[in-house]
């Protein structure tokens, strides 16, 4: 269109002509703009859950209560931690997605032992916690993008004679029922005869309850909650991380299988934050700076396996 069409007096055959062809145009945008709003609701209807969570308008997000500094309560029973600032993220996606900017948050507190059966139920939608990808556990539920990667080893007070995993034979040693470190200290008995007495506890505070008690000689978990746990005691100082990781555990969230609209939501938004950088400034908040209950600074640089799983972010289980 040149400047005399657009000038010509009303009624002129360059204006009709203009007219002519700015319908056709005006139709085909819409059309486009109608079949994008129809594939996106398409997109909401084939996902199961993003269904159930746009018809009821509230997602459940499964978390844990004392594992510092991933998910915990703060002095207001309020969830706090680095799975919940990047759960948080994933539950803004999952608003875009839905379209439900008033979505209700109904947080559901989990346990080694029944967070599985949860997320299978429905009870919840997306675990947020600190649960070890497994290629086992794949068979029962699906997993995000890894955020996090830890080694299992052993806390014990300081000046014991436990300095590593052969110093356990014909000690007792406590663990959390139902993770991976259970599973290595029962496979430690089985394949070196070490005659250890694995006690399993409920959950990380009663795991240190328990070594704080004198009844068992150290405390297997991943390290870094180790290290949150003993951030629990009068004086954190007297505990200490020990011992040669005897596994790595890619962190990632948990969600139902066959479900591949919903995940791609959970996987964008965890990408998102790795590939952007700001999953590094959100590390730096949990692990570089004091953190609450009591303001103690992990001091825990990132470590070479979590940087190669940001560097090429994956839902892939370690073993």
């Amino acid at each position: 269109m040149n400047a005399a069409e657009v000038t010509r007096p009303r009624g002129c055959p360059g204006r009709r002509r203009s007219l002519a062809l700015a319908a056709p145009i005006a139709a085909a945008l819409a059309l486009c703009a109608g079949a994008a709003s129809v594939a996106h609701a398409a997109d909401v209807a084939a996902s199961p859950t993003l269904s159930k969570i746009k018809s009821s308008g509230t997602i459940a997000i499964g978390h844990r209560a004392s594992s510092i500094p991933f998910s915990y309560y703060d002095a207001n029973q309020k969830v706090i931690g680095f799975s919940q600032d990047i759960c948080d993220r994933v539950i803004d996606a999952v608003k875009r997605e839905t379209g439900v900017q008033n979505l209700q948050v109904r947080m559901v507190p989990v346990t080694s032992q029944n967070r599985i059966s949860l997320v299978q139920s429905g009870t919840v939608d997306l675990e947020c916690g600190v649960t070890t990808n497994l290629k086992s556990r794949q068979q029962q539920v699906a997993f995000s993008t890894t955020f996090f990667v830890a080694g299992t080893r052993l806390l014990v007070k300081k000046g014991s004679p436990v300095h590593d995993f052969g110093d356990l034979s014909g000690k007792a040693v406590v663990t959390n029922a139902g993770t991976t470190s259970e599973r290595i200290l029962r496979r430690l008995n089985d394949e070196k005869r070490a005659n250890i007495t694995v006690q399993s506890a409920k959950d990380y505070g009663e795991s240190f309850l328990i070594l704080q008690s004198g009844r068992v000689a150290a405390f297997m978990m991943d390290d870094v909650l180790l290290s949150g746990a003993r951030t629990l005691a009068p004086n954190p100082a007297e505990w200490t991380v020990v011992g040669t990781p005897q596994s790595f555990e890619a962190y990632a969230f948990m969600m139902r299988k066959d479900d591949a609209g919903f995940k791609q939501v959970v996987d964008g938004a965890i990408t998102g934050l790795i590939r952007s950088g700001e999953i590094n400034k959100l590390y730096s908040k949990w692990f570089a700076a004091p953190v609450p209950p009591k303001q103690i600074n992990f001091e825990l640089p990132m470590s070479e396996p979590l940087k190669k799983a940001y560097a090429n972010p994956n839902d892939e289980a370690f073993e």
